[in-house]
């Protein structure tokens, strides 16, 4: 247990001295190898566990689907998925609301990335909301908490990331997501039907004809025609996630450059260098984790761990639910890819020995993971929606809570009824 706690303070006294993740996560890997002593101090060991970090065919899925988003964001989808929404829930009371939320949930199914997301939505449809007479701190907040959905539906880069560490499909958990992220579009109308009637929002009064509906209709049909051709070739067996990021990618371009006409050569330049920067930072922790994962797995943490939890493994939703806690404290002060990263190998032994489906586990533990997107101080995705939406973090935090406390809800009800998230994913095929 000695070679634990030594772990535990090289990894937490790393983060706490204020070195990034991924130097934290090579400080305790090397200093744990110098407290095992013997062939473990090798430097080719770490520099082939480095490398191992990263070979792999699954994970190339991760920078196709980060170029993917990037060209989207660039290529005209925003706005025309705005406009799609707007057709349909904008007559509601405080429509541009319900708008957000749709449009977030459809940019999901683009993007994969809540930052990205909020960046890009947040942008044009905070100002909008603000313009409309809603509340600035609101607005700024809902945009926050529906864009959680985005790491939950397919495509999404932490299930990559997971599925990577846990060697799980990546399908499976694509297909997985789906229903939880509906879940969360749903817990997203219900607190803002009752901030529409507390607040007397009005709806969107803009007056479209005919022709101009057929069109924004069919612009918007290209925008959400991708994710279909996602699922459905993921579902039948078509293509795997890797090859799903590569037929992303040239249809951003291709509706970008030739149905959009708004991509143009200086966009696809600032999107590849973009999505190469966000990928080698991703590839760069998943390198670092794996040397902590390997001389975990020496060391014999996971096996010392399973060993304390022991009695848990006998009930599995307590031993879930044990777990979840831990990651949703740990989103915290933690951002999603490095919680994933070192989390996994961890609670994969514990998982096993209780018999639960590590499929099913990880759209959980990635639920519970994204929820530290909009839980300070350090809320990744607060900060981006602050620095959209012009305002500051301590006004925010007051209109987030509601969704996050529902959020946190939900988390535990699939916990305790796994049928929430097995028997949709039975129907999808995963």
């Amino acid at each position: 247990m000695s070679i634990l706690i030594y772990f535990l303070v090289f990894l937490i006294g790393g983060i706490a001295i204020g070195l990034p993740i991924a130097f934290a996560l090579i400080l305790c890997g090397v200093a744990t190898a110098m407290v095992l002593g013997g062939n473990n101090v090798n430097s080719q060991i770490i520099a082939a566990q480095l490398m191992r970090g990263t070979d792999s065919v699954t994970m190339m899925a991760l920078p196709f689907f980060v170029l993917a988003g990037e060209l989207m964001n660039r290529g005209g989808f925003t706005n025309r998925i705005i406009k799609f929404c707007n057709i349909f829930v904008g007559r509601f009371r405080g429509g541009l609301g319900y708008v957000t939320i749709l449009a977030c949930l459809m940019f999901a199914s683009l993007v994969g990335s809540a930052v990205a997301s909020t960046a890009a939505l947040g942008a044009i449809l905070i100002p909008m909301m603000v313009d409309s007479g809603y509340d600035r701190a609101k607005s700024a907040g809902l945009v926050a908490s529906a864009n959680l959905v985005a790491p939950i539906m397919p495509p999404s880069i932490p299930m990559i990331v997971y599925g990577v560490a846990a060697g799980c499909s990546i399908k499976s958990l694509f297909l997985g997501g789906i229903a939880p992220a509906i879940y969360l579009t749903i817990i997203m109308c219900s607190v803002w039907f009752i901030v529409t009637r507390k607040d007397n929002l009005k709806s969107d009064t803009t007056k479209y004809t005919v022709k101009e509906i057929m069109k924004i209709f069919i612009n918007g049909l290209w925008a959400l025609l991708l994710p279909l051709i996602i699922l459905f070739g993921l579902r039948g067996g078509i293509f795997t996630a890797t090859e799903a990021g590569v037929v992303a990618v040239v249809y951003a371009i291709a509706v970008g450059i030739f149905v959009y006409r708004e991509l143009k050569f200086k966009d696809l330049i600032k999107a590849f260098v973009a999505a190469a920067k966000m990928s080698s930072v991703v590839m760069f922790l998943a390198a670092t984790a794996q040397v902590a994962a390997y001389m975990m797995t020496i060391s014999r943490i996971p096996q010392m761990l399973t060993e304390s939890l022991h009695g848990l493994t006998a009930n599995p939703a307590l031993l879930n639910f044990v777990l979840q806690i831990i990651i949703i404290i740990m989103g915290t002060c933690i951002d999603v890819v490095p919680t994933i990263l070192i989390m996994t190998p961890i609670m994969l032994p514990l998982i096993h020995a209780a018999g639960i489906d590590p499929v099913y586990f990880g759209v959980v533990f990635t639920l519970a993971n994204v929820l530290g997107l909009t839980s300070p101080p350090v809320g990744p995705v607060l900060n981006v929606a602050c620095a959209t939406g012009k305002v500051s973090m301590e006004k925010i935090i007051k209109p987030v809570m509601p969704y996050y406390i529902l959020q946190v809800i939900l988390v535990f009800a699939l916990i305790f009824f796994p049928p929430l998230v097995t028997v949709p994913l039975k129907w999808f095929g995963g």
